[in-house]
């Protein structure tokens, strides 16, 4: 459950004069809501009472801006302070630990989301915005698109002739085989 602002700080207040806050109603273990306010505390000690405060959205990583956090770690300083130093939470900056060490700088880029598409038709088209032809284009266009016409066309009339070719030469052969068929009756 996500929290507000003022019950955050409210709570790091009460913590700080000695005092716990009661346990909202639907956490079930009161010892894991104190470790939260207790991380809040060190957030607020780390980065400023701002932090707190729910962004709007996640912030896009870079892939330098993580290898920077990486290397601290790897430097040595735990992987809770420079998640609080940052910001984030500690486990984001395990898994990018993890893949670092994995698959190197690579591990770190940042990789398109979702489902690839079954089908190309569902791809996204982008349209350009098309700009009116001037009167040379649009010649050009009709010259183009007959000359298209009429080289397939010539396409067609050459595909038929080699067909015509090809069973005329299957004719011939046939008779051909027919004719040696008969003069070897004849002989035997």
């Amino acid at each position: 459950m996500r929290y507000s602002y003022e019950f955050k700080r409210k709570c790091v207040e009460m913590y700080r004069n000695g005092e716990w806050p009661d346990t909202p109603d639907h956490v079930k273990n009161t010892h894991d809501f104190h470790g939260m306010i207790r991380r809040w505390a060190r957030i607020e000690d780390g980065c400023g009472p701002e932090l707190l405060k729910h962004p709007n959205h996640n912030k896009p990583w870079t892939t330098e801006e993580k290898l920077k956090l990486v290397s601290l770690v790897l430097a040595g300083n735990s992987n809770q302070s420079v998640a609080l130093e940052a910001g984030i939470n500690p486990g984001l900056l395990y898994v990018w630990v993890r893949k670092y060490k994995m698959f190197g700088y690579n591990g770190l880029v940042n990789k398109p989301k979702g489902r690839k598409s079954r089908e190309s038709s569902m791809k996204k088209q982008v349209k350009k915005p098309t700009r009116p032809l001037t009167e040379s284009e649009y010649e050009e266009l009709i010259r183009l698109r007959a000359e298209n016409a009429y080289i397939k066309a010539e396409n067609e009339v050459i595909k038929k002739e080699i067909a015509l070719r090809e069973e005329k030469q299957a004719a011939l052969l046939k008779a051909k085989k027919q004719r040696s068929s008969k003069s070897s009756e004849k002989k035997g």
